[in-house]
């Protein structure tokens, strides 16, 4: 499902430092299954070398000398007309100069100026010539011509100074690839809201009660649906991952504060998928201060949190929004009871069940090991799969029903 797999790319490397970043970026291109062309200018090879991205990538990485030998006079029209995406990182301020221009004296520049494809551009400069008049009059020009800027970032420069002009990184830039490729995808159009991590609920102003969730299987759920081309919103509680790109992102902590997102957020949503982890309990009472050993053994009494999809399932009824939901049942014991329980109380359209139990499922790993219950009796076991895949398989699921 991933959109990069199989399109051909076109990687346009060019003279900064963070020419050291492309081959990073190449080498994980190339493991999503894309068929990845490197063009590197005069400048890229004072950096880095040729055979770099052939060692990563498989393939042939190109340089002004096929532009002037052999069959040179085709090779940027080849490359150009083939193209699903062409992608300069780093983009020097020389580069984004030729190319505002229409200046065609190099194989990167005339093979931009022969592709019809998107153009993604990760500037990387010092401060300073970023913020000069001229480069911030190229990239307008750039922008205006369709072209998507990415970056740069604040941060240490070559120079030793700190300021923007650091090219992101390279997952970052493939996030915005995945973006801009999958959104012709089958849910494109479709709205779909993913909850994800474990909710927190303050017992003083220090500590919380929480539980293992890492938000893992939220966030691969959420990537899956950008890639299929959805208007993703993503509501996490509190964790350490960084969202998908494209996902509108909501920050909650709290299962209340979850509840009113998921509510504002579903009113016309095509699907919910309550993949987060969220507190049955809080405490009565938040203390004031900070509890002390000294002040002896606490008694904290609880109470239930909000109950985020009965609420949304008695919404339902009324509104008809979300068209269909799914919930998670993280279990430790009678797995497919509990969960079928959950499935029919919370009038749910399909529930993941797994036992989090397990050393190599659920909580803090990076696979998942799922049993599907659909609300029309059928059940089907997904073997031992990374969270990316489970998440890839839940949204087939979800294509199917629309």
């Amino acid at each position: 499902m991933n959109p990069l797999t199989g399109k051909r790319i076109i990687l346009g490397v060019t003279g900064s430092i963070a020419a050291y970043k492309a081959a990073d970026l190449a080498s994980k291109l190339h493991q999503t299954g894309a068929l990845l062309d490197v063009i590197l200018t005069a400048g890229a090879l004072n950096f880095i070398t040729p055979l770099t991205f052939q060692s990563v990538t498989g393939r042939k990485a190109y340089t002004d000398t096929d532009l002037w030998g052999g069959e040179g006079h085709v090779t940027h029209i080849g490359l150009g007309h083939h193209a699903d995406a062409l992608v300069i990182a780093p983009a020097s301020a020389n580069t984004l100069a030729r190319l505002a221009h229409g200046i065609g004296d190099n194989l990167l520049s005339v093979t931009a100026l022969a592709a019809s494809c998107p153009l993604i551009l990760a500037p990387a400069m010092d401060g300073d010539m970023y913020a000069h008049p001229a480069t911030q009059a190229n990239l307008e020009i750039l922008h205006q011509r369709g072209a998507q800027l990415i970056g740069p970032a604040e941060g240490h420069l070559a120079s030793g100074l700190i300021g923007k002009g650091r090219m992101v990184e390279p997952l970052e830039i493939i996030g915005h690839l995945r973006c801009l490729l999958g959104r012709s995808g089958a849910l494109t159009n479709r709205r779909v809201v993913v909850t994800a991590g474990g909710t927190q609920e303050a017992l003083d102003p220090v500590r919380v009660l929480t539980n293992r969730s890492s938000g893992k299987q939220g966030y691969a759920l959420a990537q899956a649906a950008i890639d299929l081309g959805a208007t993703v919103t993503l509501i996490t509680a509190p964790s350490v991952l960084p969202p998908p790109v494209g996902a509108v992102v909501r920050r909650v902590i709290n299962a209340a504060e979850m509840m009113a997102a998921v509510l504002q957020e579903t009113a016309d949503a095509d699907v919910l998928i309550m993949a987060a982890a969220v507190a049955d309990f809080r405490p009565k009472s938040i203390a004031v201060q900070k509890m002390k050993k000294s002040g002896g053994l606490p008694h904290v009494e609880l109470e239930p949190t909000e109950d985020i999809l009965a609420a949304v399932a008695r919404r339902r009824v009324e509104t008809g929004f979300p068209r269909r939901t799914i919930g998670f049942a993280a279990e430790t014991e009678a797995l497919l009871a509990n969960a079928s329980v959950k499935l029919a109380a919370k009038k749910l359209d399909l529930i993941a069940a797994n036992d989090v139990s397990a050393p190599d499922a659920g909580f803090e790993v990076d696979t998942n090991r799922v049993v599907l219950l659909f609300a029309d009796g059928r059940q089907e076991n997904l073997e031992k799969a990374t969270k990316t895949e489970v998440a890839e398989m839940i949204m087939q699921r979800v294509v199917a029903w629309f």
